[in-house]
């Protein structure tokens, strides 16, 4: 039984965080908080908040051994788009996305 997590509209751009989502996929739980915890990406403080609560789910929720625990899945999808406009000259207007993400972890017991 896999216990899971997700952070959503969480304002950073999807492209940013998956950089980051990658280096922690199938890893154990203590190797990818350490490799969170020296990455110098915005999306690692998200990513590892959320790893965080995945793991107090499955030792809480699913009574499962903590040391034993590894990322089972990890992904991150795109949430919606704020449109924003930025004036320039001539009276031209140039479109601002600020994009948003939804990030899901699931840890499980090897």
């Amino acid at each position: 039984m896999e216990a899971k997590a997700v952070a959503k509209y969480v304002r950073i751009a999807p492209r940013k965080v998956r950089v980051v989502m990658d280096l922690i996929r199938g890893k154990s739980v203590a190797e990818a908080f350490a490799i969170l915890k020296f990455t110098p990406k915005v999306g690692a403080e998200a990513i590892e908040k959320v790893l965080k609560s995945a793991v107090a789910n499955a030792e809480n929720n699913f009574d499962m051994n903590v040391d034993n625990l590894y990322v089972s899945s990890a992904y991150v999808d795109q949430g919606p788009t704020m449109k924003r406009i930025h004036p320039r000259s001539r009276g031209q207007a140039f479109k601002i996305l600020k994009r948003s993400s939804h990030i899901t972890v699931a840890v499980d017991e090897k």
